[in-house]
């Protein structure tokens, strides 16, 4: 069963906002009216066996919008006019599942993926998913849509079978259609259904072993780069985001947001706001918002709102780590023990006896924000006591248990569509935008959009964990790795655990209060605990003066993993040159997710310009020259796409590595703007060169977070090779590079 990460904090808050509740009819499509809602046809439906084999909806304890059990895991409709139309509830926010999922299917139906049409994300529509996160499309939906696809095209061989009289193996489904090998007659795949309304449900057993899945080494459109399926439509801005949406008579929202976070609001005077035309205001306890015609004059409404907040002292990010440290949890936000310490292995004061050397470090890892290009926005509109939202979110399920909740209805009172969605990084697994338009909706008895402000989507988003991370280690004179001791401080444990073999090791996560709120993040923990694991084994390496490859190597057993390390290490050229004073070399490797992965980057210390003697320079920056990436992850199933997630990632890392970081103070984001929070630009982005190792004896792993994990430490490691300075911090140089005294 998949479990969810225990640095997924915002899956277990208490939900934001609860209103009132309000009587309404219940609306529902029901399985008996697929026929209804979709015409005749062949419709194939993949039933659960257990939860375990859901959409990823597996779980303990229920969380944040926790929806009900699924049924169903997929279903697809071959109509009479031979449409294909699959329907799953993952959500597109960027990673390209429309694609990857289209070619599971069209690959088993044997025919072109451009007559594979999804609709997605849609919780009067599609089945019950937990949500897209965690990598898992790839090595958990896919495989269900693939049994779908080839319980379809068995079921339209029987058909044809029964329709010419002859057995099974004369027929072959081939290029979209279904061919007679004795006569050579062949016939469209809708055709067979004409006039016929055919049901099949299918459970996980029967798609199983023998199904007739196509394995990888036989794959003809899986393995292969086809193309974006919806590619026009997003650059010549015929795809509607959620902030294009329209509705008839639709207002504009905002909500009045407090000066800082925890904040009660104590006085409320709308008087001058109200006299405005066309507005409505409204409050319900702390919550407050303005409806208007339009955003300007929305914008002055929320300015005439006089209102006075009662605020409560709060940490800073300059003592952040030690906040971190003096403020322990014993129970993690989920309601249960934290993991804890994992199994001690062996005796770790005996291996750090046994060292020639020993080293302790300690590294910190700063808040930073997800950064999406289109912010978190809803349009919401009750109709008939049923509220129906149109949002960017990754888990629709979870935003409609949200919804529920605040409003007191039934689930089946309201539904949610996902578009296809502009970036979310881990970010939008939450309903804030939801709930507050649907909230004003229902004070304006109209259509409400709310589009989150830049400002606001840095306030009152959650954050990527911050962390503190303390390691203790121990070395013999030959290189092997006597003793490994490892303490994470709230950040999380995802990729805790060493991949190296180290018979005395222990490594424990710590659970701990957070200043800012905190959740998922590409990668979770993994960044942290890679960044610091890796900094730690070049330092292990130069106690001993052994080239870092080759200490890494020597003290791993890991077959995947040493097969990308080597594979990136050859292509960048690695020992082929050496590091000076300007310029050095790193190198750094991974584990999580199924995923494997190894990164080279190659650094320079650049001086700033000469300007005058009446100009002050600045510090020297860090210019990322080159980076190869080496990515393993099972059976490719799209290899552009594969480059575009590791090159997306490796770019999304340069932030977090050199100079993203969230600066707070009492309650408040200090740098709660582009112009303050540094993000990757053209200028800094190195050249990028990705290995691909393709395994098509594995099963396929997810790609959108692993390759994030090896950016940072490899950087760390270059600059350190460079400089002789070890920079234990993430961000490594937000203010340019400065020698430590």
């Amino acid at each position: 069963m998949p479990e969810i990460e225990l640095e997924r904090y915002e899956l277990f808050e208490t939900p934001a906002y609860s209103f009132e509740p309000e009587q309404s009819d219940v609306l529902e499509m029901q399985r008996r009216e697929f026929f209804k809602f979709l015409g005749g046809g062949l419709v194939l439906l993949l039933a659960l066996d257990t939860r375990a084999t859901a959409q990823e909806s597996g779980r303990g304890p229920a969380f944040r919008g926790d929806a009900r059990p699924p049924e169903l895991a997929a279903w697809l409709h071959i109509a009479e006019d031979g449409s294909i139309t699959v329907y799953t509830g993952k959500t597109e926010v960027g990673q390209n599942i429309r694609t990857s999922l289209a070619q599971a299917v069209a690959e088993e139906l044997r025919t072109p993926i451009q007559s594979i049409r999804l609709v997605m994300a849609d919780t009067d529509l599609t089945p019950y998913d937990l949500g897209t996160f965690g990598s898992r499309t790839t090595p958990l939906m896919a495989p269900q849509m693939k049994k779908v696809g080839a319980a379809a095209r068995e079921a339209l061989i029987d058909l044809a079978a029964e329709k010419w009289k002859l057995d099974r193996s004369s027929i072959t489904v081939a290029a979209g259609v279904v061919k007679n090998n004795v006569t050579g007659e062949a016939v469209g795949l809708g055709e067979l259904t004409r006039g016929q309304k055919l049901l099949r449900t299918i459970s996980g057993a029967e798609a199983g072993a023998g199904s007739g899945v196509t394995p990888a080494a036989e794959w003809k459109l899986e393995g292969t780069s086809a193309a974006k399926l919806n590619a026009l439509d997003m650059v010549t801005g015929a795809h509607r985001y959620t902030p294009d949406l329209t509705r008839p008579g639709m207002l504009y929202g905002r909500v009045l947001r407090p000066p800082a976070f925890n904040a009660k609001l104590a006085s409320f005077d709308s008087k001058e706001a109200s006299a405005i035309p066309d507005v409505v205001i409204m409050r319900d306890g702390d919550f407050a918002g303005a409806v208007a015609l339009d955003e300007v004059t929305l914008g002055k409404a929320i300015g005439a709102i006089k209102a006075e907040w009662k605020t409560e002292p709060q940490p800073s990010n300059k003592e952040l780590f030690t906040y971190l440290k003096e403020h322990p949890v014993t129970q993690s936000i989920a309601g249960e023990v934290g993991p804890g310490q994992l199994p001690i292995h062996g005796d770790i004061e005996q291996g750090l006896q046994a060292a020639a050397h020993q080293l302790e470090a300690t590294y910190t890892v700063a808040y930073i924000a997800h950064v999406p290009l289109e912010p978190r926005s809803a349009v919401a509109e009750w109709n008939n006591g049923k509220l129906t939202v149109w949002t960017g979110t990754q888990r629709p399920w979870g935003v409609q248990g949200e919804l529920a909740a605040a409003f007191k209805i039934p689930e089946d009172r309201v539904r949610v569509i996902v578009p296809d969605t502009g970036s979310a990084y881990g970010g939008k697994h939450t309903g804030e935008a939801a709930v507050e338009a649907a909230r004003l909706a229902k004070a304006a008895g109209k259509p409400v959009k709310l589009i989150w402000s830049r400002e606001e989507e840095f306030t009152w988003a959650y954050f990527r964990p911050a962390g503190l991370i303390e390691i203790r280690s121990g070395v013999s004179s030959d290189g092997l790795i006597t003793a490994w001791e490892f303490h994470n401080y709230n950040s999380g444990p995802s990729a805790i655990e060493t991949p190296y073999d180290i018979v005395n090791r222990t490594t424990q996560f710590h659970a701990t209060e957070s200043p800012l709120r905190q959740g998922s993040y590409r990668g979770l923990a993994a960044t942290a605990n890679h960044f610091a694991r890796e900094s730690h084994m070049d330092d292990l390496a130069a106690a001993v003066a052994m080239d870092p490859l080759e200490f890494r190597l020597k003290n791993l057993k890991n077959e995947r993993l040493r097969a990308v390390l080597e594979a990136a290490a050859q292509k960048f050229g690695w020992g082929n040159s050496k590091s000076e004073s300007s310029h050095g070399f790193g190198l750094a490797c991974g584990v999580e997710k199924g995923g494997y992965v190894a990164t080279c980057a190659e650094i320079s210390i650049v001086t700033p310009e000469f300007l005058g003697a009446e100009v002050t320079p600045g510090p020297p920056t860090v210019k990322i020259e080159r980076v190869v990436t080496a990515f393993e992850c099972g059976a490719i199933v799209n290899p552009e796409h594969l480059r575009n997630q590791i090159e997306g990632a490796i770019v999304m890392g340069i932030g977090g590595a050199l100079f993203e970081a969230v600066e707070f103070s009492n309650g408040r984001i200090l740098n709660s703007r582009l112009s303050k929070y540094r993000v990757p630009r053209f200028s800094d982005l190195p050249v990028i060169e990705t290995v691909l190792v393709d395994r098509k004896d594995l099963s396929s792993a997810g790609a959108g977070e692993t390759p994030i994990v090896g950016l940072a430490p490899a950087v760390g490691n270059a600059i350190f090779h460079a400089t002789g300075t070890r920079i234990r911090s993430l961000p490594m140089t937000p203010r340019g590079f400065v020698q430590p005294l």
